[in-house]
């Protein structure tokens, strides 16, 4: 039953890394480098919840919401409020011309700051009914049956929630258009020669913009998924959804910015990360050292593929420099 226990939460758990890795690699193969996702992740949490809350809160009975509006409402918040963060994030770099890494680190501070305001200000939201809301989230197929009654197979494969299947698919879809499309190639294209790609009619800045936004709405699910699916709607403002930000924009290194690579290595980091709560034999200093391996395993894969310069491993060329058609 342990094992049984640790690959469904395992699945469970890899949904959040899923969505930010998957939302960072669309936005890094343009050549921007998204370090707000933490942020946006925030972001995109407290806008799930703003949208159950104002559903739930303007019906007759709010014990008893509607389940599909329960899921589809707070997911259309979510994305809105992570298409903010990316347009915003978009405009001060590509508009404004600002340095990259200090306007992600400066979302991240506003994304989580601003979360945790609202999160800790009851006045401002209502969070009765959220509980009851937030079971609609956790199982798809299987939606109030108890996990024991059923087989271990489809306990570990098919008793998850909807975001955890759409994760899998949105990082399948990434992956087929990033690689056998020609939209995926215009966008690799200006990641790794942006001026080139300008000199040959693609517009840099229409790209960049569209890839940030889409990969922020992509990462902000992550929060979402976070605050109604895992922990069920309870104490939003108990949830550090910056940490789980940060862990995935370190696998997007760990699966080498593809989106296929990134539903192993979404997988691999979840189990490493709740390993120490499954296995209850260790104690002391063990479960913090335990809790240090996801981190681990990213540097040994970024010391691999430095050494072995894998083909299709190295982030694109133009990562993180912001370009200016003045400057060709």
């Amino acid at each position: 039953m342990i094992f049984v226990h640790l690959l469904k939460s395992s699945i469970s758990l890899m949904t959040v890394f899923l969505f930010g890795s998957a939302g960072e690699i669309i936005t890094e193969k343009s050549g921007h480098l998204n370090m707000g996702i933490p942020g946006i992740m925030a972001l995109g949490g407290l806008g799930g919840v703003l949208g159950e809350c104002l559903y739930i809160n303007n019906i007759a009975n709010p014990s008893l919401p509607n389940p599909f509006l329960c899921v589809f409402i707070p997911i259309i918040f979510t994305l809105i409020f992570g298409a903010l963060g990316g347009l915003i994030f978009s405009f001060f770099t590509v508009t404004l011309r600002c340095n990259q890494n200090v306007v992600g680190l400066t979302l991240t501070t506003f994304g989580v700051a601003i979360s945790t305001f609202f999160f800790s200000s009851s006045e401002f939201l209502n969070f009765d009914y959220l509980i009851n809301a937030g079971v609609y989230f956790q199982s798809l197929f299987f939606p109030g049956v108890v996990s024991s009654t059923l087989n271990p197979f489809v306990e570990i494969f098919f008793s998850h929630g909807v975001l955890t299947y759409l994760a899998i698919i949105v990082a399948i879809v990434a992956g087929f258009v990033l690689n056998k499309t020609n939209v995926g190639l215009a966008l690799r294209s200006v990641g790794e020669n942006p001026g080139a790609s300008d000199s040959i009619g693609i517009n840099v800045n229409k790209y960049r913009y569209i890839a940030t936004i889409v990969g922020a709405m992509v990462a902000s699910l992550g929060g979402l998924y976070l605050l109604m699916d895992f922990s069920a709607g309870a104490d939003p403002a108990g949830i550090d959804v910056e940490s789980f930000g940060w862990l995935a924009v370190a696998l997007v290194i760990f699966s080498m910015w593809r989106p296929g690579f990134a539903i192993i290595g979404s997988f691999v980091f979840s189990m490493l990360t709740v390993l120490p709560d499954v296995l209850t034999s260790i104690s002391g200093y063990q479960k913090p050292l335990m809790q240090l391996l996801p981190y681990v395993m990213t540097i040994v894969v970024l010391i691999i593929t430095s050494i072995m310069k894998l083909k299709n491993s190295k982030p694109p060329k133009a990562l993180g420099t912001s370009y200016f058609r003045e400057d060709r």
